[in-house]
C-alpha cells in the first residue's frame, strides 16, 4: 500500500514543511501519540452479528477491531514519516502482538466481512514494520502465522461474491499475499478485478449491486469503489498492471464510476434509485475517496471538493484510504 518512494516523497514534503503534508503529518502524529494510551482490544473469537439482524451488537464487537487496528497503522506509519522513531514501531507492535496472541477464528453472519474490511489495517501496518529490527522473530512469524490462518481465510471466504462484501475480500486478499510473498495469489486477485468489473461498474457508471441499497446507494457505491481503488493501487505497485486508465469497456471504467459517486453525492435530489439518499462529505465519504484519486486521475473537481477540508484522515470502520491527504497517490513517478 506504501511503496518505499511514496514514503520518501511524503518526507521530503513533510520535511520542508510544504502543505498540505505537513499538517496532515501532525495530525497523524496526533492520532499516534494518543495510541500510547489505548488498550487493546482482542478477542479469541471475532464474534460479530448481521449489521440489519443486530446493529447494536454489530458495532459493539467491531469497534475493538477497529480501533486496534487505525492505531497499529497510524503508529506503524508515524515510525516511517518521522524518519524511524522506533517508539511509534513499537506501539504498533503491540496492537499486532495482541491479536496474534489471542484471536484464532471470527464468526456469525459479518465475522469475516468485518474482519476483512476493518483488519486491511493490521495487514498494512504489518507491512510497514516488516524490516524493522526491533520486532523479534517468534513475535513477527506468530502474527504472520495470524494473517495466514485467520485474517486471509476470511477475505478468502469471501472474495468471490457479487458485491461489496468481494471487493473487500479481494483487497484483504492482495495485501495478505504481498506480505506474505505470494505471487500467484496476487495475480488471481487481480484476475477476480478483472473478471467482474463491468458487472459491477455499468455503461454509465452506476454500480447495480450497491445504487439498489435503498437509504444508502452512495454510500455502498463508496463503499465498492474504495476497495477495487486500492486493490488495483496494490496490483500497480506489486505488479506494474494499471487497471485505473488501461482498463475499460466501452464507456465503463473505474474513473466513470468515481464521476458517477462525485456527482450524484453533490446532487442527491437526482439520483434515480431512492428519494433523498444518505450522502457523504468532504470530511469523510467520499471525500477520503476522492483526495487520492484527485492526484492519481489529475482531477481538480475532487481536489475542490476536498480541499477545504484538509488535511483528512479516516480513521473508523474500514480501511482502505485511511490517510488521503498525507499520502498521496501518483501513477509513475512522485514530483
Amino acid at each position: 500500500m506504501h511503496p518505499q518512494h511514496q514514503i520518501e516523497f511524503v518526507k521530503l514534503q513533510v520535511f520542508n514543511q510544504r502543505q498540505p503534508y505537513y499538517n496532515a503529518y501532525r495530525q497523524l502524529i496526533v492520532s499516534a501519540d494518543a495510541a500510547f494510551n489505548h488498550t487493546t482490544h482482542a478477542l479469541a473469537d471475532f464474534a460479530v452479528p448481521g449489521y440489519y439482524i443486530d446493529p447494536e451488537l454489530h458495532k459493539k464487537n467491531s469497534v475493538g477491531l477497529q480501533s486496534d487496528a487505525f492505531d497499529a497503522y497510524a503508529c506503524a506509519l508515524a515510525y516511517h514519516i518521522s524518519d524511524g522513531q522506533s517508539k511509534y514501531a513499537n506501539q504498533s507492535i503491540r496492537f499486532l502482538t495482541a491479536w496474534a496472541d489471542l484471536n484464532t477464528k471470527y464468526s456469525d453472519f459479518d465475522g469475516s466481512l468485518v474482519m476483512a474490511y476493518s483488519g486491511t489495517a493490521m495487514v498494512m501496518a504489518g507491512e510497514l514494520l516488516l524490516n524493522y529490527d526491533g520486532w523479534s522473530p517468534a513475535s513477527k512469524m506468530k502474527y504472520l502465522k495470524w494473517v495466514q490462518t485467520v485474517y486471509l481465510k476470511a477475505s478468502n471466504e469471501i472474495r468471490l461474491r457479487k458485491n461489496n462484501w468481494a471487493d473487500w475480500g479481494r483487497l484483504g486478499s492482495i495485501l495478505s499475499a504481498h506480505l506474505l510473498e505470494n505471487s500467484t495469489e496476487i495475480a488471481e486477485n487481480i484476475r477476480l478485478v478483472k473478471s467482474d468489473l463491468f458487472h459491477k461498474i455499468a455503461a454509465d457508471g452506476h454500480m447495480p449491486e450497491e445504487t439498489t441499497r435503498g437509504t444508502n446507494g452512495i454510500w455502498y457505491t463508496y463503499f465498492s469503489l474504495a476497495p477495487i481503488t486500492a486493490t488495483c493501487w496494490v496490483a500497480y505497485q506489486s505488479t506494474g498492471e494499471n487497471l485505473f486508465t488501461n482498463y475499460r469497456q466501452g464507456n465503463s471504467s473505474i474513473k466513470q464510476a468515481l464521476d458517477y459517486l462525485y456527482y450524484y453525492n453533490l446532487h442527491p435530489n437526482e439520483w434515480s434509485w431512492f428519494v433523498n439518499p444518505n450522502k457523504g462529505s468532504p470530511t469523510s465519504w467520499p471525500g477520503n475517496l476522492l483526495e487520492v484519486m484527485s492526484t492519481l486521475y489529475g482531477d481538480n473537481r475532487y481536489s475542490d471538493y476536498v480541499k477545504s477540508s484538509r488535511p483528512l484522515i479516516y480513521r473508523t470502520h474500514h480501511f482502505a484510504w485511511t490517510f488521503p491527504t498525507l499520502m498521496t497517490v501518483q501513477l509513475g513517478s512522485y514530483q
